[in-house]
């Protein structure tokens, strides 16, 4: 079953920046869909029971940005 997740990080500061992350979350288990949200400071993905919305945060504070929020959703 899929889960939406919804992080709210710290100001995203260039585009690079938004790249980065990107890749980095499309490489990890059990991510099915990535959405970084450059104006917002937000990412969105649709993950499955590969992985959890902890891992991600986990991936994101890794780089070496603040993930200030996160939401899991089911589908």
């Amino acid at each position: 079953m899929s889960k939406k997740v919804i992080m709210q990080l710290d100001t995203l500061t260039c585009p690079s920046c938004m790249t980065k992350i990107d890749q980095s979350l499309r490489k990890q288990s059990g991510v099915e869909d990535v959405k970084v949200l450059f104006n917002a400071s937000k990412i969105k993905a649709t993950i499955n029971d590969e992985t959890n919305g902890d891992n991600l945060v986990k991936t994101v504070t890794s780089l070496g940005y603040t993930v200030k929020t996160m939401k899991e959703k089911g589908e």
